[in-house]
């Protein structure tokens, strides 16, 4: 039997057996596919440029954005569970709002206590209406004495635990304490004396959903010890949204005001008070020719409580005046079909508008009417408030058990890995699930939990799925991030690597705390390697085939050489290679037996793989394989490696039926 090319259909299909999708692709991580053949994705590099906790955000990152200001100065804006940042050159600055400050807090604020080694320093502000994990900011203390110096105490601190320390977390209400870490108390005798101001910022969020699921049902000190309550509106689960409205920012958390900031380092974002102004929302959004401001599940004018189906906007080329009259063009909505609004995305003529039932599209009608919405789609869903992308003139979007698009009219996307997504999919974390595009490569990406999520308490994204929206075809992998931001003035998408850390008390901020979780700013598709920590990690790739046979699979099928056809172009190793393995079947109901990652089972009496490495100046491959079906699999481990796969050749014959 002569020579056989090796033609295998673009993308990886899990919908069926792996027999079923004979002449298809079954597993991957890592590849992309492109012009129809595998290939390994690329690499990913550091982002900033400064070193230790100067490279770094506080909390997950939760949200990316990117614009540049007319000075042609390129910003990034960071908001994570904890803070918000302006990044810029490599280096982060916090201008997290302030949710109040306490003016001379008590005459004796402050007392010092160690704890194994630990200096702990016990705050007293009556009614201070923090929770554990706050930030707050000191000014006007003198020194306690000895090490504790005013310096140590006149900086920004991470809110240990609520309570008394020396009466047994007594009196959390008005009590506090703040991990100083391993610092000698000797000599520290002071109170603090009684100018010192405490400036607290916004609540902090849990780092997922799971962690607001809990004992007590948040964070210890929402409630009494022992008593369950209901995590406050304030700490959900926090996604921000932010855009620029020429050079100011806007931002938002959900259950909270609109910020801005005006372009100022110095200064931190302040909530927006002009006329009417939102004091409670969801969602936020700027048109984009339009420019109007809009907010989703919000208070009405006139009231403070959150309506979740309602929306309003600002008068046009304005984000202060919310109050509507015959003389502006501020106004609202409500919605009338599901019961909340999820997710917002603006397209080329429309704002679209995802309730957890309906899609509605928001198009602007001018005169008094203003903006009407129009119901386009039933019956649907929609995973989270970042799982909706937009490229190419569609609107894309993960449900709770499918995939959807819209072009016009809604319709579900057919997709070959649904049942592996959703079958092993973190049904508690559905708000994680975010979106991004990779407009370079034709590319949504999706990423979410995962059932095999390897942290339990705080479970993070760990998988991706690709939808190649130009070849229409998927391909899946691991891979944990948080957040995802693609090109706009820059070649590389942006995206958040979960970090956790110990120590701080090197941060910027002097600040200290025991262990942090950190977000980590990362630029994609730049060379072939992790770059991300001290020195390069090789990313793993692989892609495997569904079997192939002869003559149905009724005769045992022999394979003695292997032509590959690959290239090694954009690899930086001087000896770039892969590992191409045959994997053999005895029947189709039999299993493999190598390797287990592709469904097999060691303990199978089957004939064992060959698997043989192909470098840059190989010809063929010499092996002996023999099986009713085979799989081939190709897999990258080393450092400096990039590959392509073309169609390769085998020679395979007829080998008897027994």
């Amino acid at each position: 039997m002569p020579i056989k090319k090796l033609q295998i259909k673009a993308g990886v299909n899990r919908e069926n057996t792996r027999y079923t999708n004979e002449g298809g692709w079954y597993e991957s991580d890592n590849v992309r596919f492109r012009q129809g053949y595998p290939e390994k994705i690329g690499g990913w590099t550091k982002l900033t440029t400064g070193t230790g906790a100067y490279s770094y955000a506080l909390g997950y990152v939760r949200g990316l954005l990117r614009w540049t200001q007319l000075s042609g100065v390129k910003l990034l804006g960071v908001g994570t569970d904890d803070k918000y940042y302006i990044e810029e050159g490599g280096l982060f600055t916090d201008i997290t709002p302030l949710r109040a400050t306490a003016a001379t807090i008590d005459n004796t604020p402050f007392a010092i206590f160690t704890v194994f080694g630990v200096a702990f320093l016990q705050v007293h502000d009556t009614a201070h209406g923090a929770y554990e994990g706050d930030y707050v900011t000191f000014s006007g203390a003198t020194a306690l004495g000895g090490a504790i110096t005013a310096g140590v105490l006149n900086k920004n601190h991470k809110i240990f635990g609520l309570g008394k320390l020396d009466a047994g977390a007594t009196d959390p209400l008005n009590y506090y304490v703040i991990n100083l870490g391993f610092i000698s108390i000797t000599g520290a005798t002071g109170d603090g004396g009684n100018s010192v101001v405490a400036a607290y910022e916004i609540h902090v969020s849990g780092n997922s959903v799971s962690a607001l699921l809990g004992y007590g049902g948040g964070a210890f000190g929402y409630g009494s010890y022992g008593v369950g309550t209901a995590t406050p509106a304030d700490v959900q689960f926090r996604n921000w949204n932010h855009s620029n409205f020429g050079e100011a920012l806007l931002a938002s958390v959900p259950y909270g005001p609109i910020y801005k900031w005006e372009n100022d380092l110095a200064v931190r974002m302040v909530a927006i008070t002009g006329s009417g102004a939102p004091v409670t929302h969801n969602k936020l959004l700027i048109s984009d020719t339009s420019r109007f401001v809009f907010v989703f599940g919000t208070n009405a004018y006139g009231d403070t409580a959150l309506d979740p189906m309602l929306i309003r906007w600002s008068s046009q080329e304005t984000f202060t005046d919310w109050t509507p009259l015959a003389t502006n063009s501020a106004g609202s909505l409500r919605l009338s079909r599901g019961s909340a609004i999820i997710a917002v995305k603006q397209s080329r003529q429309e704002i679209l508008v995802w309730t957890d039932t309906t899609l509605y599209s928001l198009q602007f009608l001018g005169g008094s009417a203003g903006w009407g919405a129009t119901l386009v789609g039933e019956n649907i869903s929609v995973a989270s408030t970042n799982s909706v992308a937009y490229a190419n003139g569609a609107a894309f979007w993960m449900g709770r058990e499918k995939f959807y698009s819209y072009t016009g009219q809604t319709q579900t996307l057919p997709c070959d890995l649904r049942s592996y997504v959703f079958g092993n999919f973190n049904s508690f974390e559905y708000r994680q699930v975010f979106a991004g595009t990779n407009e370079s490569f034709n590319e949504i990406w999706w990423f979410y939990v995962s059932e095999d999520s390897d942290n339990v308490v705080e479970p993070k994204a760990d998988k991706y799925i690709v939808y190649n929206y130009q070849d229409n075809i998927w391909y899946y992998g691991d891979m944990e991030r948080s957040a995802w931001v693609d090109e706009v003035n820059d070649g590389n998408p942006i995206a958040a690597k979960y970090q956790t850390v110990g120590l701080l008390d090197t941060y910027p901020e002097g600040l200290n705390t025991t262990v942090s979780q950190q977000g980590q700013l990362l630029l994609h598709e730049i060379g072939v390697d992790d770059d991300s920590g001290a020195t390069p990690i090789a990313i793993t790739s692989l892609i495997a085939s569904s079997e192939f046979d002869i003559d149905d699979g009724d005769r045992f099928s022999f394979v003695s050489k292997v032509i590959p056809d690959l290239n090694f172009r954009g690899s930086t190793s001087e000896s770039p290679s892969v590992q191409m393995t045959l994997t053999p079947l005895h029947d189709s109901g039999s299993g493999y037996n190598n390797p287990v990652s592709v469904g097999g089972d060691s303990s199978l009496p089957v004939v064992r793989s060959a698997t043989a490495p192909i470098e840059i100046y190989t010809a063929q491959i010499n092996l002996r394989v023999r099986g009713r079906q085979m799989s081939i699999k190709l897999e990258s481990t080393g450092l400096g490696v990039h590959w392509q796969l073309g169609s390769p050749r085998i020679d395979i014959r007829p080998d008897g039926r027994r």
